[in-house]
Formats: C-alpha cells, structure tokens, sequence
C-alpha cells in the first residue's frame, strides 16, 4: 500500500448499487497517502451524495462534462493531466459498454479518452449481466487496450442472486491499485529538508541573510517526492514554486526554521540545505533606526549565536539519518570532513560556492559526497535537479546501513 503514498488518483463512480463502497474506498486510498478526485456519472448521485464523496476526499466532486466552472480550474483535460491512475469503481455494465466503445459523453468517459495514465475499473453487476455475451465482449475489448480488472468476487447480490458480479471489497480495490505502481527507492520513507536562507530582523525595515536562493533544497525536495518519499520542505525567504506533492512550511528566522523542523519529527531523513544565518542582532529595535544627521558615526551591532538546527536533530532522541551541507570558498573537504565529524553526520555534501557558475543563484552545481567513513564520492558539474536525483540515489542505498 505504500506504492500509493503521493499518487493522484481520479476515482470514477458510476451508477450502480456498490457505489456506496465508494465512500469507504475513498478513505482506504487517503489512508494509503494517496490524493483523490472523484468523478461521478449522473446516475451514480442517484446511489450516493457528491456531498459524502467531497467530504471524505477533500477535494469539490466533478460530474458535468460542460461546467464552466470545473473547466476553469479542473476540468476533464486537467483531470486527465492530473491523474496518475484512473479507478472506476463501481463500474457498471453500461460504462464498460461505453468505454469499449470509445464513446466521451460524460465527464468520466471523456476523462479516459483523454488521460495517458493508467486505468483500471472494479466491475458490478448482477451476475446475469455479468455472464452476458456483450459484457464479456466488452470485457475483452477493455482488457485488450490494457485496462486493469480488479474483480468481480462472487457471492450474494443486492438483487438476491448468487454469482459473479460483486464488486471486491475496499481495501482489496485499494491494494491492487497500489500494485499498478512500482515501488520508489524511497516508498515510505519521511524525508525532512529545510532550503534557503534565513532573515535575522536588526530593525523592521533591515535585516541580516545571505545569497542562498534555495534552488538545491528545492531540487532535493522533487526528487525524493519523486521517488516516494512523504516530503517535508521547511523553506526560508525564497522566490520559487513549491514542487509538487510537497509539503511546505514557510518560515523566516533560525529559530522559526528550527522549530519547524522540530514540529515536523519523526523523520527517516533530514537533510539541511538551508543556509542559516550564523548570528542574529541580539535585540530588534521596534522601530526604525536611523542615522545621525550630519554624523559619519558608524553603528554597532551586539549579534548573538543562532542555534545549531543541524546539530540539534544529528545528535535528538528521534535521530534521523542526517544529511549536512558545506559551502565553502576555501579548503571544501577539510572543512566538510571536521564538520561531518563535529555535528555526528551520515553524511556531508561539500560545494565550493566561490565560483560563480555552481555557486549561490546558480542552476548548476558540483558536490563532492563524503560519508562516515570519510570516504569521498565526487558529482561533477550538473543541473541541480540532475545532481538532486543522484544524491537522494546515494542516501537511499545508505539509508539502512547502519549508522553507529
């Protein structure tokens, strides 16, 4: 079930008796992590209330094909897009006869046509129709263009008759849809990164920070989204979009990135990308400072220490497997070695950010890897998403070894 963690799901209902399974399949896909959008034919509301269906999912129920208003923000192009796997369930005899035969005059039926993601339909009927020449014809046709058929189970119908034609449970539904999907290097793991940089108020106009655009963080945070990690991004000031099926958490300073990092344990792996603002002022004039007029008098700040947020999680009781950054102008491995070593990291990825084409704002980048044995594994020059999947390949083979 971990393979749905992060996939998106469009959940066709249409209009037969088992569409009140629906509801309970809706949650079993969320339990599982995944996120659902509901589609239902007109006759399926007959059955069940969009209401129950966009209560338990989370997400507005589609079901008319031309809504103005669904096709300015999710419409069947949209969903289709969307979508990562399409499930219908219950899908009756007259929607298999309609999708055999190619026909789109309905959101859902439209909405197949359109996608290139998988689809897979849990058939229900009484067993007669079930049994019928045309179903297994248009059971055969479906099979054929490789959609999945989870089903039907046989047993006692609502009809009263006993036979093939019952649809399958659940959680039975929700575990051979998770089967469609192969499993990530990092299926079930949570992966903590923090990215950019903070902001240490002197005044309310001023600040200290520095030139970290964020971009390696956020380059992490997609590719372990895209090898199923759950993802946690806690981001300082920065101007870029949030990767999909990420979980954001914007925050300012040290201390709030650190607190949000806290909040957001247990994780398998942290990886701080941030770059931190060793000191802060250590008071935050309430109003505007202001220079002396007529005086070249200098001003003088007392900064304090900012906390450690690497240090603090490498060495916390919920410990997880902990991933350092070293930008450096000078002497990259000496200091990342003597800095894997001082906050009790896994693992520590040394850049030199005194040249411009991999340093700070730029899209590229160079790293060197080094791990607890001291052992080093160059990454040449690349794209950061590029360098990001390789990284996040590195620590999913070394995740399991042990640490101590």
């Amino acid at each position: 079930m971990q393979r749905l963690f992060n996939k998106q799901v469009v959940l066709g209902v249409s209009g037969g008796i088992a569409a009140y399974k629906s509801a309970e399949l809706v949650r079993r896909l969320r339990d599982a992590g995944a996120e659902v959008r509901v589609v239902m034919t007109q006759a399926a509301r007959e059955f069940i209330t969009p209401l129950t269906l966009q209560a338990l999912s989370g997400h507005p129920v589609h079901g008319d094909l031309l809504d103005p208003a669904a096709e300015a923000a999710m419409g069947h192009i949209e969903l289709a897009r969307w979508a990562d796997m399409v499930l219908i369930a219950p899908a009756t005899a007259d929607l298999m006869a309609r999708l055999a035969q190619g026909r789109g005059d309905d959101l859902l039926t439209t909405l197949v046509l359109a996608t290139d993601a998988p689809v897979a339909i849990a058939p229900a009927m009484n067993q007669a129709m079930w049994r019928d020449q045309a179903t297994q014809a248009n059971l055969a046709t479906l099979m054929s263009r490789d959609v999945r058929v989870f089903g039907p189970a046989a047993g006692q119908q609502a009809c009263g008759d006993v036979g093939p034609g019952r649809m399958l449970e659940p959680a039975d539904i929700a575990a051979r849809a998770a089967e469609c999907f192969e499993r990530g290097v990092l299926t079930g793991r949570h992966v903590l990164i923090n990215a950019g940089p903070t902001r240490e108020a002197i005044d309310p106009v001023r600040y200290i920070s520095n030139h970290s655009s964020g971009k390696m963080g956020f380059a992490l945070a997609t590719a372990a989204a895209e090898a199923g990690a759950r993802v946690t991004l806690i981001a300082g000031p920065v101007n870029l979009p949030t990767p999909l099926r990420v979980q954001r958490v914007d925050v300012t300073s040290a201390e709030e990135m650190l607190g949000a990092c806290l909040a957001a344990l247990p994780a398998d792996i942290f990886i701080a990308s941030a770059a931190i603002a060793d000191y802060r002022p250590a008071r935050c004039a309430e109003t505007k400072l202001k220079k002396k007029s007529g005086s070249e008098e200098g001003m003088t700040l007392e900064l304090v220490r900012n906390p450690d947020i690497l240090a603090t999680l490498a060495n916390h009781p919920q410990r997880p497997w902990s991933v350092g950054f070293a930008a450096e102008t000078n002497d990259v491995t000496a200091y990342a070695k003597d800095k894997l070593v001082r906050k009790n990291l896994d693992l520590i990825i040394a850049n030199d950010v005194s040249s411009p084409s991999i340093g700070f704002n730029s899209d590229d980048n160079a790293v060197t890897l080094i791990d607890r044995s001291l052992q080093q594994h160059a990454l040449p020059q690349a794209s950061k998403q590029k360098l990001a999947r390789q990284i996040i390949t590195f620590i999913a083979q070394r995740i399991d070894i042990p640490s101590h």
